[in-house]
């Protein structure tokens, strides 16, 4: 775990509420949660499933206000921007994983990877350089041309992963991003993520329901009565 005590952390919940309108009431589903997450850090988040595990990576991911708190992403205190600085935030400084892959299904894998870098301003050789090096990194060096339908699974998701921090970003956000495959094609996609973070120095929550995994990560949170506790 490549951090230091003098780096700020690359993510900061401070005392999140989040609840929604139920009927006549409101659901409460974060309490004043905290949580901090530095550079080269790898969090596991192994909550049960209704306890706000989404609620609170939409709201790490600037998907979703808080009722309460503030979100900083670096330095930069998030709650106050409006939807233009958030998605631009969410652009250059959050990466997003999925437990499905969400490839476009015509364009190659290298296509996958250089258009959101364009989208930020990057020219394409340029674009193209940065996502020919990332998919080596993953091992997908001779597939760069192959379309989605001609990759397998595990090789899908790790195009979804270089995809995800194509733009540098400074915390990378992963909901179940090897539940929809076997343990071998997860075990090998989770020591290429594990590798990425340890070779970026980004900082990663990792929301998993497979333990074997968890157990690999820094360290391991859970969400209790509406906080943020450890989960080790």
């Amino acid at each position: 775990m490549a951090l230091s005590e003098s780096d700020p952390p690359a993510l900061f919940l401070s005392k999140i509420e989040r609840s929604y309108a139920e009927g006549e009431g409101a659901l409460q589903i974060l309490r004043g949660a905290d949580l901090a997450i530095w550079p080269g850090e790898i969090v596991g988040l192994v909550a049960p499933s209704g306890t706000g595990k989404s609620t609170l990576l939409h709201v790490a991911g600037l998907l979703e206000k808080p009722n309460g708190g503030e979100v900083y992403i670096g330095e930069q205190p998030t709650v106050g921007l409006d939807d233009d600085g958030r998605t631009r935030l969410r652009r250059t400084e959050i990466g997003f994983v999925y437990q499905s892959h969400h490839l476009l299904p015509e364009f190659s894998a290298l296509e996958n990877v250089v258009i959101p870098q364009m989208i930020t301003g990057l020219n394409r050789q340029e674009a193209a350089a940065r996502g020919s090096e990332l998919l080596g990194f993953l091992g997908l060096g001779q597939r760069l041309t192959h379309r989605p339908a001609e990759l397998s699974g595990g090789e899908q998701q790790r195009v979804a992963i270089a995809r995800a921090v194509a733009n540098a970003p400074r915390l990378l956000l992963a909901d179940e991003p090897t539940g929809n495959l076997d343990p071998g094609t997860a075990e090998h996609v989770f020591t290429t993520l594990l590798q990425l973070v340890r070779a970026t120095g980004l900082a990663a929550l990792v929301a998993t329901h497979n333990l074997t995994l968890a157990a690999q990560m820094d360290r391991r949170v859970t969400i209790r009565d509406g906080l943020i506790v450890s989960a080790d």
